[in-house]
């Protein structure tokens, strides 16, 4: 692609995005699937640029608004190219050139426009708070709150891209061992500071093309995901359910921790994304210990009233608000694709009472979120708690695995992008202290729904011939 070719594709990108019906790693991938010929380098230069831009929104509006032009799609892209990379005029009116393909040359109101902003970065003193650091203005308050004295440092650390992070699967290799195998594919990696099975990418690659990753021994997963399974502290012999398993990722980081041995039952209202975790299981040799129950299936539903007082853990990484992964979805600050926080909070409160009766006593619910709102964290447990006398809040320290050194103090795992270098994420883990009145002996002796036997299948060794998950990271 010519660089005119690069801007046009950013423009015809960031116009679908402007829709608001679709995420952005969905619609560039969409683009880029859609488009072959397009090499890898072009790809990347491409994402690279729609990532920025949609991360200097409210920055690159300013600068617009300030200088009376119209807030167009081509005119952000435009202003990035003058803001963000500092050209000047010849510069910019070379990627404006008007090619085959190309974006369409400048006009006068735009080349007036880019004298104007010649010499300016995006950043600028006259901004106030929500435009300075990329924050929805209604919302800037409870951060503040949030964050204290913290919160331009957190603010500044969600503006930045997110690092990829790795998982050991530590049942077939140690970390030592995966990072040897990554490194004879030229993939260097650094070791995570909090969890003991994480690695992080020095630079962007495509993992799947490595041994490690075809042999199931590294999985994607970012620390602080990680950092929830560890809060999880499922040890072997335990039965288990992940109740919003998704794609399956604290599945399979919580079976390592158990060595195999146990029962992990996998639920999520999603039987795609539960089946497209099959193939992962399958991958790291654990597809014999975990069960998946589609919730779309109405037995599944029947059989989770009749868990009484049967597991000794429960996770929930409920639905929310997203707003802890702004800095890897930054669109996400500007756009709402699914429910409203409103409408998130009695969902997320049912979730926890669906499941509260499953748990034995001494049993904990592990409740977490990738939000930074206190009305999906905080609040819902506490009102769990109000709901639920036979619950006790358990301190995150006391929960967190013995032989490691817990990254929080207080009630609550709180992980951010500025203290961390993670996603925000909030963990709470609630213990149950003892039977309502109504299971008062049904808990210990009930009959067990014993899981399906399945026969000794070797796996074969399977590498997703495509990039990571997200499009920003494939490069």
């Amino acid at each position: 692609m010519t660089p005119s070719a690069r801007i046009q594709a950013s423009i015809e990108i960031i116009d679908r995005l402007s829709e608001g019906r679709m995420p952005l790693d969905t619609i560039v991938g969409d683009y880029m699937r859609g488009r072959r010929y397009i090499g890898s380098k072009d790809r990347a230069a491409v994402a690279d640029r729609v990532y920025e831009i949609v991360r200097h929104k409210a920055r690159l509006e300013w600068w617009l608004t300030k200088n009376k032009m119209e807030v167009t799609v081509r005119n952000f892209v435009l202003a990035s190219v003058c803001l963000l990379d500092e050209r000047k005029f010849k510069e910019v009116s070379k990627v404006f050139d008007g090619s085959n393909y190309g974006a369409e040359k400048l006009s006068d109101d735009e080349i007036a426009f880019v004298n104007k902003v010649n010499g300016n970065h995006v950043d600028h003193p006259d901004m106030p708070d929500h435009v300075a650091l990329e924050c929805p203005e209604d919302q800037i308050d409870q951060l503040k709150k949030l964050f204290g004295k913290d919160f331009k440092k957190e603010l500044q650390a969600m503006m930045t891209s997110a690092p990829l992070d790795i998982r050991t699967n530590i049942g077939m290799i140690s970390r030592e061992n995966a990072q040897a195998s990554l490194a004879k594919d030229e993939v260097e990696v650094t070791i995570t500071p909090y969890s003991p099975w994480g690695m992080r990418l020095t630079k962007k690659t495509f993992l799947s093309k490595t041994k490690a990753f075809s042999k199931g021994f590294i999985d994607i997963q970012d620390e602080g995901s990680q950092m929830i399974a560890l809060a999880v502290n499922a040890k072997p012999g335990m039965q288990v359910i992940d109740y919003c398993a998704g794609g399956g990722g604290k599945t399979l980081a919580i079976a390592c921790t158990m060595n195999k041995k146990g029962r992990i039952v996998a639920m999520d209202l999603d039987e795609r994304r539960l089946n497209k975790s099959k193939p992962r299981f399958k991958r790291a040799y654990i597809h014999d210990s975990i069960e998946i129950r589609p919730l779309s299936d109405v037995k599944n539903r029947k059989w989770i009233r009749r868990q009484k007082g049967t597991f000794d853990r429960v996770i929930l990484d409920v639905p929310c608000s997203g707003s802890g992964t702004w800095r890897r979805n930054p669109d996400m600050r500007w756009f709402t694709y699914g429910p409203t926080v409103e409408e998130l909070l009695p969902v997320q409160a049912e979730i926890m009472d669906k499941v509260a009766h499953t748990l034995k006593v001494g049993g904990r619910l592990i409740y977490a979120t990738c939000s930074l709102f206190e009305e999906e964290n905080e609040n819902q447990v506490e009102a769990f708690l109000a709901r639920n006398s036979d619950y006790k809040l358990l301190p995150i320290a006391q929960a967190w695995p013995d032989d490691l050194e817990c990254p929080c103090d207080g009630d609550y795992m709180r992980l951010s992008p500025y203290k961390h270098n993670t996603d925000g994420f909030f963990t709470a883990v609630l213990e149950r202290v003892t039977y309502t009145e109504k299971e008062s002996g049904q808990g210990e002796n009930k009959k067990v729904d014993k899981p399906e036997i399945k026969s000794e299948e070797k796996p074969e060794d399977q590498s997703e011939n495509k990039p990571v998950e997200k499009a920003e990271d494939a490069a």
